[in-house]
């Protein structure tokens, strides 16, 4: 009987004994909460080269993501922010302060956790303070480590062609 009223099972969204510290190269996805398209419109015919353009919510976005090489080791080398989610190539460099973290017995949070944190919150605060309380976040993030140069050119190509195939993409709601 206790098993009935079991909660169901969470799928593990990281793969298992990998530590994402690791220098190299990653694919992120960050969702709003429910998926509401708050944070840019696709505007632009498809034969006109559609482009995001940010709401006040991404501008804060915008300028979180940006600010990302002068609080961690790491380089943001492409993103795109659309209407209901954001895709991010992020970089980890390798230097020694990156390896005494790693090698700590404190390790904790790896540093791409830290990172998706980082966004989240600082863009949370600054949007309650300037607009309200409301919800931005999905829980959690997607991730993809980038594996070799042929991987990371059709994940930076999807980046940017991104806004183009807004309505077939797996996050499109209409707005």
């Amino acid at each position: 009987m206790a098993e009935e009223n079991a909660l169901p099972k969470r799928k593990r969204l990281r793969l298992q004994n990998y530590d994402y510290s690791t220098p190299g190269a990653y694919f992120l996805t960050i969702c709003t909460y429910n998926r509401k398209c708050t944070l840019s419109h696709v505007v632009g015919a498809i034969h006109e080269s559609p482009e995001t353009k940010l709401t006040q919510y991404g501008e804060i976005v915008d300028s979180i993501i940006n600010s990302i090489p002068t609080r961690f080791k790491a380089t943001v080398d492409s993103y795109v922010i659309m209407p209901n989610h954001i895709h991010l190539i992020i970089i980890i460099t390798d230097d020694e302060e990156l390896r005494a973290i790693r090698e700590s017995p404190l390790h904790g949070r790896s540093v791409m956790s830290k990172l998706i944190g980082y966004i989240k919150m600082n863009a949370s605060k600054k949007i309650h303070k300037e607009y309200g309380f409301v919800n931005i976040w999905q829980r959690g993030y997607h991730d993809h480590i980038i594996r070799d140069d042929s991987d990371y050119e059709k994940i930076a190509q999807y980046i940017s062609e991104n806004p183009l195939k807004w309505q077939l993409d797996c996050f499109y709601t209409k707005e």
